[in-house]
C-alpha cells in the first residue's frame, strides 16, 4: 500500500522534475537565438530533459505495477483501476512513540500472550486432573427399574419398580510410581509454558522498544530532509535568478535542480517510512486496527 502511494508521489515529483527541465530548455533555446548562450549549453539541457522523460516513463510504469501488484495481494482484477487515500496527502500523520506503559498494555493485548496464558491455565488444570487421578475416589450411584409385567408381588401384568442405590470407593495403593511420574511431567509442561511465556513477554518488550526507536529515528529524518527540502527550494531560486542574470552558469542550474530532486525523493521516503513506523509501532503494542 505504502509503496503505491510513495511511486505516486514520486511520480509527481518526476512530472514537476519534468516541468522545470522543460522550462529550462525553452529559456536556453531563447538565449541560444538571442546569441547570449551557446549551443553546447543547448544540448546539455536537452539531455537532461530526455534523461527527465525517461525517469517520468519510470515512473509510471513502476506506479502501474505496484498498483497491479497491490490488487492482486487484495484479491482484485489486475486491471482494476484503484486510487489509494493517501495517493494526495500531503500531511505527515503524528508520531507517537511508545511509553513504558505501553509495553505493558502491549503485552496485555497481543493475542499470543493470551493463547500463552491459556495454555498455562490448561496445563495446571491438567496437573490438577492427573493428580486426582490418583487420589481416593468414591462413587455412589443410584436408579430406579420399573417392569412389567411385575413379580414385586407375584406375577402381575402391571408396572411396578425397585429402587437400587450403590456406593463404590477406590483407594489406590500401590501403582509403581507411575502417579509421581505423570503429575511431575505434567508440572514440567506448565513450566515450559510458563518459561515460552515470559519469552514471548520478552520479545515483545523488545519489539516495541525497536519499534520506538525506530518511530523516533523517522521522526528525526523527517525533520532534516523537510529541512534540507526548504533549503534546496532556496538554492534553486538563488540558481535561477543568478543565471538569469548572468552570474551563474548553466552547470550550477542544473546541479541546484538535481539537488531539488533528490531533496523531494528523501523528503517523500521520509514521509513514507513515517507511516510504516506508525503502522509496525501499532502492530507491536497491539493497537492495529484490521
Amino acid at each position: 500500500y505504502w509503496l503505491v502511494v510513495s511511486l505516486a508521489h514520486k511520480l509527481k515529483l518526476a512530472q514537476n522534475y519534468n516541468k522545470l527541465v522543460a522550462q529550462l530548455k525553452a529559456d536556453v533555446d531563447k538565449m541560444i537565438a538571442e546569441g547570449v548562450a551557446t549551443r553546447a549549453e543547448g544540448l546539455k539541457v536537452a539531455v537532461k530533459l530526455n534523461e527527465s522523460e525517461v525517469a517520468l516513463t519510470q515512473a509510471n510504469n513502476g506506479l502501474a505495477l505496484a498498483k497491479m501488484l497491490l490488487c492482486q495481494r487484495c484479491g482484485l482484477p489486475l486491471d482494476s483501476q484503484v486510487r489509494l487515500a493517501d495517493e494526495d496527502a500531503e500531511i505527515v500523520r503524528p508520531l507517537a512513540v511508545a511509553s513504558p506503559d505501553d509495553v505493558n498494555a502491549a503485552i496485555e493485548r497481543r493475542p499470543e500472550v493470551k493463547c500463552l496464558n491459556n495454555m498455562v491455565a490448561m496445563t495446571r488444570q491438567f496437573t490438577k486432573l492427573t493428580r486426582a487421578a490418583f487420589m481416593p475416589q468414591v462413587v455412589m450411584t443410584g436408579g430406579y427399574l420399573v417392569t412389567n409385567p411385575n413379580v414385586a408381588d407375584g406375577f402381575h401384568r402391571s408396572f411396578a419398580g425397585l429402587w437400587n442405590v450403590g456406593v463404590i470407593l477406590r483407594v489406590p495403593v500401590w501403582n509403581w510410581g507411575e502417579s509421581t511420574y505423570k503429575i511431575r511431567a505434567a508440572k514440567a509442561a506448565t513450566v515450559m509454558a510458563e518459561l515460552e511465556m515470559a519469552e514471548t513477554k520478552e520479545k515483545i518488550e523488545l519489539q516495541v522498544s525497536q519499534a520506538s526507536y525506530k518511530t523516533a529515528e523517522a521522526a528525526k529524518t523527517l525533520r532534516t530532509t523537510e529541512s534540507n527540502l526548504s533549503k534546496a527550494d532556496e538554492n534553486l531560486r538563488q540558481a535561477q535568478l543568478g543565471y538569469k542574470e548572468g552570474v551563474m552558469t548553466l552547470d550550477n542550474v542544473m546541479a541546484a535542480q538535481t539537488a531539488w530532486l533528490k531533496a523531494n525523493s528523501e523528503n517523500i521516503d521520509a514521509e513514507i517510512d513515517v507511516q510504516l513506523c506508525n503502522v509496525y509501532l501499532s502492530k507491536v503494542t497491539g493497537t492495529l486496527k484490521y
